[in-house]
């Protein structure tokens, strides 16, 4: 979403006449565009700002704005660690860049941080990188509540695209050489622009002529519906793979969450997804140390883990974020070495289990997008397999964007090696 949301504002900085530089020293204009998510990404920030600052110093006319979910979420302290700043800016004020950058040429500093539940961009074209993958953004603002995020108070509340113009994104996309679709949304599969379902939309944009793969992040397990079911299991544009955040095992922990669902039918969506579609590789998302987390209830979710086999999650321990409902209502009482004992432990059990999943992969032909050459090896290309799993083999005939036959001859915790057959 932060990548999708830079090229947006490139794309609204084009149109009024400016350009991208390809290196920071040659710029004007200084754009940090930052999550709130997690409370070191804010330390980042903040570092960055003070360096950036030493140049100022030194050349008076460089604007330096913060833009994005950190802007919205603590803009006080952020003017007052950084009152050097010239802009901020939230994520529903990013049509004001041109507006604001000439207000800080004329020696006003401008504040955007107004959420505007209608604003979509929708009619903003984002200046996307070259590649092989575009980001699409089918959705803004969240409307889930989970007492632990920020993003429903920083991005505002639900909105969707309508899909008929989604489906003219993805034709441009096409025309313009991309051959791999991610849909993104903080809650995605909860899409409906009042006609249309996410499941309706997975088909439509998978029968755009040209599109090779559709994947889409972030669904959220109380919205994994039939309909959404069925076009991951038949249309063969729609990857085998998916992010299903579970975030804890324990349904009392789920509960204090404010996730909507318990352990037992996250479980049941696990079995009903493999039954329907045998091949489908599964992520994951898990905070351990939540507020009021026993040993029982960490016990629980090591052992879903355990039982579901995730082929990878993302793992931390749980991090009070100023503004969440659990900032406000519940205790953050589990000691930081406590946190730290469990996080590493879930760790050790997911790098085993991934690294399992992998071997049972040696032998196997994969089906492999070309990205790009290899980082550590110039001669070998990497790419991702129609179940993301990360795969590095010889460049021999192929070339990025081509989608390869790679038979699979060995493998580690996190990356699939072969060679193109």
């Amino acid at each position: 979403m932060n990548v999708s949301d830079s090229e947006l504002m490139a794309g609204i900085l084009t149109q009024s006449g400016h350009r991208t530089v390809s290196h920071i020293d040659d710029a004007d204009v200084i754009l940090l565009n930052t999550c709130a998510i997690r409370e070191n990404a804010e330390t980042k920030v903040i570092n960055r700002l003070e360096h950036l600052n030493h140049r100022k110093r030194r050349e008076g006319n460089l604007i330096i704005g913060v833009c994005g979910c950190m802007a919205q979420h603590l803009r006080d302290k952020l003017l007052k660690a950084a009152p050097y700043v010239d802009l901020v800016m939230g994520p529903d004020a990013y049509r004001n860049l041109p507006m604001a950058l000439n207000a800080v040429a004329n020696g006003d500093p401008f504040l955007g941080l107004q959420l505007d539940k209608s604003e979509d961009y929708a009619d903003i074209a984002p200046i996307r990188k070259e590649g092989i993958r575009a980001w699409l953004t089918i959705q803004r603002g969240c409307d889930k509540m989970c007492t632990f995020c920020i993003v429903p108070f920083v991005r505002g509340r639900e909105r969707s695209l309508p899909l008929k113009l989604l489906t003219d994104d993805v034709q441009r996309l096409v025309d313009e050489g991309f051959k791999e679709i991610v849909l993104l949304g903080q809650t995605v599969n909860s899409y409906h622009d009042g006609q249309h379902d996410f499941g309706e939309l997975l088909w439509s944009i998978a029968e755009v002529d040209g599109v090779e793969r559709v994947r889409f992040t972030s669904p959220h397990p109380a919205d994994a519906t039939d309909s959404m079911i069925d076009a991951m299991e038949n249309c063969p544009q729609v990857c085998k793979q998916l992010h299903l955040p579970l975030q804890s095992g324990s349904t009392p922990v789920l509960e204090r969450m404010r996730r909507t669902y318990t352990a037992e039918e996250y479980n049941e969506l696990v079995s009903k997804l493999r039954e329907r579609i045998p091949q489908i590789a599964l992520s994951t998302d898990i905070i351990v140390g939540f507020c009021g987390e026993t040993e029982a209830d960490f016990m629980q979710t090591y052992q879903l883990m355990a039982d579901i086999r995730f082929d990878s999650a993302f793992m931390f321990k749980y991090s009070d974020r100023e503004g969440t409902l659990a900032n406000k209502s519940l205790e953050d009482d589990v000691p930081e070495s406590e946190k730290a004992r469990r996080l590493n432990e879930i760790i050790k059990l997911q790098e085993e289990i991934s690294a399992n999943i992998n071997q049972d992969a040696i032998g196997t032909t994969a089906s492999v997008l070309v990205e790009g050459d290899s980082r550590r090896d110039a001669e070998q290309y990497h790419g991702k397999t129609d179940t993301f799993k990360t795969t590095v083999f010889p460049k021999e005939n192929a070339q990025v964007g081509d989608i390869v036959n790679v038979e699979i001859h060995s493998a580690t915790a996190h990356t699939l090696i072969g060679e193109i057959v």
